[in-house]
């Protein structure tokens, strides 16, 4: 199911993501020489629905002899474009693939062929001199620039903060592509906003031309102020028996039309989150270390879903499909330790 191929082929850059199943076979790795030999690994359309990677990175090779352009590439550069069938027509994933993001070694779903397939992508990059380790997101929900990491480290927060000083510590989900190289370099995962925003492309862009232009990140402890580190306590879940709408249809669930704008913002106990027909929790909150943490997050107040403690979400989407694919949000709290 892998390609590799040394070197661009003639006219990939000039393609968007919805056109690259036209001339890829299917996922594909791509290995580009620099300058330095140490490698930056990037990794573009692990969800089909999600180009801000693809945009920025053939924007940018386009000025660097790799693409056409006239400047020497700084250092050796490996990209991977992920599920190019899914991006054909513009999904996260098509019904009967998994997520390209929860394949990846240490997850759950790797004895599939996509989790083949991503394990001899890591067996490939492993024998390569890794440098860093970039996985490019965009988000449905409202949200700022952000980084994420899974190692509390020095080198990967500099790697982070290269994008945002925003950054979020997590090791859930598991299978995810910056879990998996995190055991081999410096790995993060940028989420770049909304799908179409320049300033997202742009960011981006910029962001990987840093990356291989950097000697190294360094190990030097970093200060409080530097960074707003958060951390992942949690993931919330619509189960898949449980309806649910955004626009007052009478589902078991109505959610605040403007849900979304909750995202990175601390909310105190008692926020309503939705309107609930029926008693109980029609929730599914699972913690970092897989434990059902339903009853602690939220409660049913006559009817009415509230978060029983103070919380801060990200990721809140009202996307449809990906909350039944996926999930609705993650909680975090702000991090202490560095």
């Amino acid at each position: 199911m892998l390609t590799i191929i040394n070197g661009l082929p003639e006219g990939l850059l000039d393609l968007e993501s919805r056109q690259l199943a036209n001339v890829l076979k299917g996922p594909t790795l791509l290995h580009l020489e620099g300058r330095r030999d140490e490698t930056l690994f990037v990794s573009v359309l692990l969800h089909g629905n999600e180009p801000t990677g693809w945009e920025a990175i053939r924007r940018l090779l386009k000025e660097y002899d790799a693409g056409g352009g006239d400047k020497p590439l700084p250092r050796n550069l490996s990209l991977f474009i992920g599920n190019v069938q899914a991006a054909q027509s513009g999904l996260r994933r098509l019904d009967g693939q998994p997520d390209y993001n929860r394949v990846w070694p240490g997850g759950e779903q790797t004895d599939t062929p996509e989790g083949a397939m991503i394990q001899l992508v890591v067996d490939t990059m492993t024998q390569r001199n890794l440098f860093a380790s970039i996985d490019i997101h965009n988000n449905t929900g409202i949200n700022p620039h952000y980084g994420c990491i899974n190692v509390v480290d020095n080198r990967f927060l500099r790697l982070a903060l290269l994008f945002s000083r925003l950054v979020i510590y997590f090791i859930r989900p598991a299978g995810v592509q910056s879990l998996a190289m995190a055991r081999h370099c410096p790995a993060v995962t940028i989420e770049a906003g909304k799908v179409g925003d320049e300033a997202g492309i742009e960011h981006t862009l910029q962001f990987i031309d840093a990356c291989l232009h950097l000697s190294e990140l360094s190990d030097e402890p970093l200060h409080h102020e530097e960074v707003d580190l958060f951390h992942t306590v949690a993931t919330v879940k619509v189960p898949p028996e449980i309806s649910f709408t955004f626009d007052g249809a009478g589902e078991t669930l109505d959610f605040h039309r403007e849900l979304e704008r909750f995202n990175f913002s601390e909310l105190p106990a008692g926020t309503v989150w939705a309107e609930v027909d029926g008693t109980g929790v029609p929730l599914e909150v699972i913690s970092e270390n897989g434990n059902p943490v339903t009853g602690r997050y939220f409660m049913n107040d006559d009817g009415v879903l509230k978060n029983r403690i103070a919380v801060m979400p990200s990721m809140l989407t009202s996307d449809h499909r990906v909350i039944e694919q996926d999930c609705l949000c993650y909680l975090m709290e702000r991090w202490q330790h560095v």
